[in-house]
């Protein structure tokens, strides 16, 4: 103990080791422990992996283990560590598109992107269209509830709460600098292509109030595809403006730059705000509808 300090083993250990040299050991190392080969992760399992993914990239870290003939962790690092994979589950999308279709969406984004090349007031001269739901009640956002917390702190708990089934729709019409006009469609009408028609007219009779240069200039109509837009009477009505409706391919969302510029921004302080029912009530005049969200 004086001589080794800390590092003194006891007098059982000593026994042992005694022991074992009287018995004919030489040696104070330990021995061998039998496990598996290093070579379950060699370049050859690796080999056997990576063709069992380009086979199948759903299989699980067991399944490739077992067709691999290698333990699940060995399979776990080649996966890891050696081919630098990821586990990446597939993301929703509203539509399955046909190629004829993606080439539709990649022409229309090329002759966009041209035009604003071309016209440096191609931007301020779009107008765009859109209707949304306004709901009574929103939750909100898993990124709302975010906190800073310190190391070891424990997380805070989020009710998974859903969206309420009393809601209003909104027509809203807006270009770079902000929102032009809003509409607040009466509970329990449709948005028809006559409804719409009448919705232009008004738009019109604002921008001639608010934005004269707009109208002296090529307005430039952008708006989804949905049958109210595409009616007839809707389509003599911008040809008699002569406003320019911009392609928009269908079933393409990225195209409706409200759903993500406009609608997210103005709902983001509503979200986990509870509203009373009088809040979607009709108005009682219906010349007032298109001030309404505007103050």
């Amino acid at each position: 103990m004086e001589v080794c300090g800390v590092e003194t083993v006891d007098r059982s250990t000593i026994s042992r080791w005694a022991q074992r040299f009287r018995e004919g050991r030489l040696s104070i190392e330990n021995d061998p422990k039998s496990r598996r080969p290093r070579t379950l992760t060699d370049d050859q399992s690796v080999e056997r992996v990576l063709q069992i993914l380009e086979k199948d990239r759903r299989m699980t870290c067991e399944e490739t283990a077992h067709s691999a003939g290698i333990s699940r962790a060995s399979a776990y690092r080649i996966l890891t560590e050696r081919l630098h994979k990821r586990r990446i589950t597939a993301r929703w999308v509203p539509h399955d598109l046909s190629e004829e279709q993606k080439c539709r969406r990649l022409e229309i984004a090329q002759q966009l992107l041209h035009r604003f090349r071309e016209w440096n007031e191609f931007l301020q001269n779009v107008v765009a269209i859109d209707e949304t739901w306004i709901r009574d009640f929103e939750p909100e956002l898993k990124s709302q509830s975010s906190e800073w917390r310190g190391k070891g702190s424990p997380s805070t708990k989020k009710f998974k709460r859903a969206h309420s089934n009393v809601k209003q729709m909104m027509i809203f019409a807006y270009d770079c600098k902000g929102v032009i006009m809003t509409d607040r469609v009466p509970s329990g009408t449709t948005v028809t292509a006559a409804y719409y028609r009448q919705f232009l007219q008004k738009l019109r009779r604002k921008m001639h109030a608010s934005k004269p240069v707009l109208l002296e200039n090529a307005v430039l109509i952008l708006h989804e595809n949905a049958r109210p837009h595409l009616g007839k009477d809707v389509r003599e009505l911008l040809d008699g403006y002569s406003w320019e409706v911009l392609p928009h391919p269908p079933y393409n969302p990225d195209m409706s730059s409200p759903d993500f510029d406009l609608f997210p921004k103005l709902k983001i302080n509503m979200r986990g705000v509870r509203f009373s029912r009088t809040f979607l009530l009709p108005l009682p005049d219906a010349s007032d509808r298109s001030t309404v969200l505007e103050t």
